[in-house]
């Protein structure tokens, strides 16, 4: 569970979040996006000291990376989460641009089959690109798509977020007691299931990601193996225009066991982040460093 934040500090954040991405709809898209992730690297991420976060993850992770390159990291990573933000409180806006995105990629041949059979699908991404930008694709393309989504822990900014993501083309299930029950009768129907893995789970197992332990979800991958579905990476690349995505789908990954078959999506992702470092959201505290706070 996520626990919530309050008082001063996440509230001034929420405040600032809230002006960076409602005035700026008064501008056509084409510039919306481009604003907000300029305000995002320039103005909220220092103010929120996100940008602590991101040389500290990049300083373990990386650290071989010289420090010219590190500052622009860190300006490149804000804007891509400001780009992301700014999209989703764009609402139907951003869902019409991807009108003409289609799936692509090796795996494209399994998600079809599994659709047509009536067969449970996982499929499985992280904070990277834009990960709605992949759901809004699949919804498209004839998937009963539902997200599960775990609630961000600044309380205020949390209300705000949870409208978007339930307002949202498809389903979304919160991350609680309740939308667990939901996104489980939801899969045994033969539905689509959207999730990232990507964060640390205090409960999950030891594995490896970017050479370093990082505590990860086995949850997931149990729930493949318990009904049987596919178990299937796709990711939302950010293309050189910052407007539109490349939604790819990776081969399944085999059921085995469930620490083995995250150990190959950490691997996976983690070569889908090296391709485009800029586009991975490196302000999660994946590896319990100190002096850093989870979420929002």
């Amino acid at each position: 569970m996520v626990q919530e934040k309050r008082g001063i500090g996440p509230y001034l954040t929420h405040v600032a979040l809230s002006a960076v991405l409602n005035l700026p709809r008064l501008l056509p898209y084409r510039w919306r996006l481009p604003a907000v992730g300029w305000l995002a690297a320039h103005v909220v991420g220092p103010i929120a000291g996100y940008d602590k976060r991101i040389r500290n993850n990049l300083a373990l992770a990386c650290p071989d990376m010289p420090p010219a390159q590190v500052d622009q990291m860190v300006r490149a990573v804000l804007t891509n989460a400001g780009r992301f933000l700014a999209e989703m409180w764009s609402g139907k806006t951003f869902y019409d641009r991807l009108t003409d995105t289609k799936l692509s990629g090796p795996g494209l041949a399994a998600l079809e089959q599994a659709k047509a059979e009536g067969r449970p699908i996982i499929a499985i991404s992280g904070h990277f690109g834009n990960y709605d930008a992949a759901r809004a694709v699949t919804i498209q393309a004839g998937f009963n798509t539902g997200a599960l989504y775990r609630p961000m822990s600044n309380a205020y900014f949390n209300e705000s977020y949870k409208a978007r993501m339930e307002g949202f083309e498809g389903k979304a299930f919160e991350q609680s007691r309740r939308g667990m029950a939901e996104m489980v009768k939801h899969l045994r129907k033969g539905g689509l299931l959207a999730i990232l893995l990507d964060q640390r789970e205090d409960q999950g197992a030891k594995l490896s990601f970017f050479g370093q332990p990082a505590m990860t979800t086995l949850a997931v991958a149990e729930m493949a193996l318990k009904y049987d579905t596919l178990f299937i990476p796709v990711f939302a690349i950010r293309k050189e225009n910052g407007l539109d995505f490349d939604v790819v789908v990776e081969e399944p990954i085999a059921h085995s066991d469930a620490e083995t078959m995250m150990q190959e999506f950490n691997d996976r992702f983690e070569a889908r982040v090296r391709q485009n470092m800029d586009q991975f959201l490196w302000i999660h505290n994946r590896w319990q460093l100190p002096d850093i706070d989870e979420g929002t």
